[in-house]
């Protein structure tokens, strides 16, 4: 029975409403010695306790999209099959142009906000990954007027725990999105969800550690050779970009710091730079590993400024001084947008993040150049402040006025 499918939900319900109503009928009519009689009560209790539990746990997940399946609840999968020594460049020496064409099948993904949303099972030749990646196309993809047309490419990167369909189901980013795209007010991405949980219990942190695992290789290759071998979708970097919160948002800042030659921008919505920001992250386990994944320190050191973009959402003491710090170490042509996020706002949750989705894009849209049949370049760099409310954050309509700033 799936963790997150309607069959084990309706069984939770059934089980619950039977966990009430056994007591209220029981409760008195129990036979027997007194212990026995207290050992039954006191086992309709638990049962009752731990139903209730294990319903609000399931609505829970299923709202955020921590655990796409037991498997990932459990810690027992595992889906890294090698993790050679891929080198600096992540490629272990291997040409890639050279490498055969990637040739997937993909059947359509199930469950809230994957209308349209198809998933193949991908094993990465370079990275030695074994996992899901889902793919959504946009409204034009099918259209006579753009069957010779390549299409940019976004790659969303999910929190850690967090399930590869949490930008579909969660952020409703399908839903949001696809009425702007057919209306030419968002440039027409292919969006492209990989699975960022690779390994039980911990967070691989987009890195490539030799022995343990090679995400960074699995994102920034592996994922990208797929899509451009199996749809009409630009090459890297100008036609690739990258979108997170919290520990994805980490993630996609850190691959277009340290690949300008793959992602032209990034999207980082309550993310952070010191990979010590998530505990569990395997990135942080040493000062080497934490200084080759912190995209404040790649930036800093970099002997020339990369030419990305990087919108920067956050909150104070949650992503807003990681996004400064950023910004003000950024020299052109790297571009640093911040959109500060006042604590009204809300938490370190879905419903903080899914308003951002689209200002978000609109931004990603204006920065690589995708409207009106524009070509690809920077645009002047703009700081900006977000609003306090969620209408301010999705309509882009919030000012300095309303969000008093903190350093």
């Amino acid at each position: 029975m799936s963790l997150t499918g309607t069959t084990f939900l309706y069984t939770l319900i059934v089980l619950s409403v039977v966990a009430v109503l056994l007591p209220l009928a029981l409760w008195s009519r129990l036979r027997g010695p007194k212990p026995l009689r207290a050992l039954g009560r006191l086992l309709m209790v638990l049962f009752a306790q731990s139903t209730a539990v294990a319903l609000v746990f399931v609505l829970v997940n299923n709202e955020n999209n921590l655990y796409d399946n037991w498997a990932d609840l459990l810690g027992t999968g595992n889906h890294v099959e090698q993790a050679a020594n891929l080198g600096a460049d992540g490629t272990g020496g291997i040409a890639l142009k050279r490498l055969p064409r990637v040739r997937q099948q993909f059947s359509p993904a199930s469950g809230p906000g994957m209308g349209g949303v198809r998933v193949t099972q991908l094993k990465g030749r370079v990275s030695g990954v074994n996992a899901e990646v889902y793919v959504w196309l946009p409204p034009q993809y099918h259209q006579a007027a753009y069957r010779h047309h390549k299409f940019p490419v976004v790659e969303l990167l999910s929190g850690y725990p967090g399930s590869a369909k949490a930008w579909f189901g969660s952020l409703h980013a399908v839903h949001q999105l696809q009425p702007l795209m057919r209306d030419g007010k968002v440039a027409p991405f292919i969006l492209v969800a990989p699975r960022m949980n690779l390994l039980a219990g911990v967070d691989t942190g987009c890195a490539n550690i030799t022995g343990t695992v090679n995400a960074d290789s699995w994102l920034s290759i592996d994922v990208p050779k797929m899509v451009t071998d199996n749809f009409r979708a630009q090459p890297g970097p100008t036609g690739w970009a990258a979108a997170g919160y919290s520990a994805g948002g980490h993630c996609a800042t850190k691959l277009a710091v340290a690949h300008p030659d793959r992602y032209r921008a990034a999207i980082s919505m309550s993310g952070y730079n010191d990979p010590i920001g998530e505990r569990n992250s395997l990135a942080a386990e040493t000062p080497a590993l934490r200084r080759a994944n912190n995209p404040y320190v790649l930036l800093r050191e970099a002997r020339t400024p990369p030419a990305i973009a990087l919108y920067q959402s956050g909150q104070p003491g949650d992503g807003y001084e990681a996004a400064t710090g950023l910004e003000q170490i950024a020299k052109a042509p790297t571009t640093v947008h911040v959109v500060y996020i006042p604590k009204s706002a809300g938490g370190h949750n879905m419903a903080l993040w899914r308003p951002q989705v689209i200002p978000a894009f609109h931004w990603l849209t204006e920065e690589m150049g995708l409207l009106h049949g524009r070509a690809g370049g920077p645009t002047p760099r703009v700081r900006s402040t977000g609003g306090s409310r969620p209408a301010e954050l999705a309509s882009g309509s919030a000012s300095p006025a309303t969000a008093a700033r903190k350093p």
